[in-house]
């Protein structure tokens, strides 16, 4: 498969900055502030879709969120850094003073278990980040993929959005990808935690799925949604289906869906995966960056 990386778009520069040796206030976000930080967000929503898509679905304070947003912000009060510190750590810094300063913030937390992005932006955020933060346990390198325009949709009787009464077939199926993924079984590691987020994502409408015989052939989880981007993740195929032009046939239909209402569909695979990128590219997707996944260890209690 050739691979071509599209131009990124450049993140405008904020006007008069203060420099480096000032300092810069890193804080929490607090409700209230959702309309600011999403436009801060917006300017490239394909890379903040997954911050972008919490706010909108919980607000900036929320359990749900399974982190804190912080916000960094020059001498003249101008957001310059938006992160989400938790669970799942991502950022997004137009300079390097801000990147710096949400790094060191997430130093303080020490129950992150990945932190994920563009390949240079963490490998910046790393070098601030290491010294005090949590070890990595895992690290790969993921592309980016994204679909703007849908390709001829292939019918496909019977996808649907999930219901509650198709949990127990999506469950450990959700569950082993993420531990092939990561090593982490969701559903031993916090088995009620685990079943409540993936209720919610049903109840949400957010969980497409295809059934036959009490079995689960096809599953697309939209995993955070904004007006630009929807971000998929949680792609399945039976094992026995692969290769037969259903997933792909799924795909290409809630392709057609999903570009309705918003701009582009992106999502995740392991470069190393390069089957999954050639069932992707079958479905109209594209490469659209190079990503750097870095798994943590839990730091000790």
């Amino acid at each position: 498969m050739r691979i071509i990386v599209r131009p990124e778009e450049a993140p405008p520069p904020p006007p008069d900055y203060a420099p480096e040796s000032e300092r810069w206030r890193v804080r929490p976000l607090a409700a209230g502030q959702e309309a600011e930080t999403l436009a801060f967000l917006g300017v490239r929503p394909v890379h903040t879709v997954y911050m972008a898509g919490f706010i909108r679905d919980n607000g900036l304070v929320s359990p749900l969120n399974r982190g804190t947003f912080y916000g960094c912000r020059d001498r003249a009060g101008r957001l310059a850094g938006v992160a989400l510190v938790g669970h799942v750590t991502q950022f997004e810094a137009r300079t390097d003073v801000a990147l710096r300063a949400l790094a060191h913030a997430a130093q303080d937390c020490k129950s992150a278990h990945v932190i994920m992005g563009e390949q240079a932006a963490v490998r910046a955020f790393w070098e601030h980040y290491a010294p005090a933060g949590q070890t990595p346990r895992l690290a790969c390198r993921e592309l980016l993929l994204e679909q703007r325009w849908p390709l001829a949709p292939a019918a496909v009787p019977g996808l649907r959005l999930a219901t509650e009464d198709d949990l127990d077939l999506i469950l450990p199926v959700q569950a082993r990808m993420a531990e092939e993924e990561c090593g982490v079984n969701p559903l031993a590691a916090d088995p009620q935690g685990f079943r409540s987020r993936c209720a919610l994502r049903v109840a949400r409408r957010r969980v497409w799925v295809l059934t036959a015989a009490g079995r689960l052939l096809f599953k697309a989880d939209v995993m955070a949604e904004t007006p630009e981007a929807v971000y998929l993740e949680g792609v399945h195929v039976a094992a026995d289906e692969r290769g037969r032009g259903l997933g792909r046939a799924c795909l290409r239909q809630l392709g057609g869906a999903l570009l309705s209402p918003t701009r582009v569909i992106c999502l995740l695979v392991n470069e190393r995966n390069g089957e999954a990128a050639s069932f992707y590219q079958g479905a109209g997707y594209k490469l659209r960056a190079i990503y750097d996944t870095i798994y943590l260890h839990k730091a000790q209690a």
